[in-house]
């Protein structure tokens, strides 16, 4: 069993626990977010969490920034989508890892430690009561991420919205800015 799979284990059993101990508490339990379930929790559809397309590998254009805002999502939405996203980018930095040797990457606790000797050292955290992924970064400083989904206006197609972790001061995506910086695509899945 690999790192990946045992920190992924760890944080579901985490969030296990801490919904025991809140329902415990209250008068009301709510049930965890499942994608097959018909609530209006699950109203935003994510058929994929990434893509390739052109729109996406560039920074929002002035127009489109101006309309993005973060998706409405709910907690159980946003610990998918950012431990999805923190799980594909902690997969090919230890791939990188194995690989070269001249990166080191640990996460533990929803904090990414990403320390590349001739660049310097990333922090990536979870900010759950924002619903946003935190970025240190040497080299362009520090960033705070959105969960936005583009193209879901009246004038496109039912159903192909897709989102990303965007910085809604510029319009960079995470993603983009991580490609640029370091060189490794948290996209590409490891072989």
């Amino acid at each position: 069993m690999t790192r990946n799979y045992i920190a992924k284990l760890g944080r579901l059993a985490s969030r296990g626990l801490t919904a025991r101990g809140l329902a415990a508490s209250s008068a009301t339990y709510r049930m965890p977010f499942s994608r097959a379930s018909n609530t209006a929790a699950a109203r935003l559809t994510f058929r994929s969490h990434f893509s390739t397309s052109p729109q996406l590998a560039k920074p929002l254009e002035p127009d489109v920034l101006k309309a993005a805002r973060p998706a409405d999502l709910t907690d159980a939405e946003y610990h998918e989508l950012a431990d999805d996203y923190l799980d594909q980018l902690l997969a090919q930095y230890e791939k990188q890892q194995d690989d070269s040797g001249h990166i080191d990457v640990e996460y533990s606790a929803g904090v990414m430690h990403v320390n590349i000797p001739e660049i310097g050292e990333y922090v990536l955290n979870k900010q759950p009561p924002n619903k946003q992924i935190w970025l240190s970064s040497p080299k362009s400083g520090p960033k705070r991420y959105d969960y936005v989904v583009l193209s879901e206006g009246q004038d496109q197609k039912q159903d192909t919205a897709s989102g990303g972790w965007y910085y809604l001061r510029d319009g960079t995506s995470l993603t983009e800015l991580l490609v640029e910086e370091t060189g490794i695509d948290p996209i590409v899945p490891p072989v």
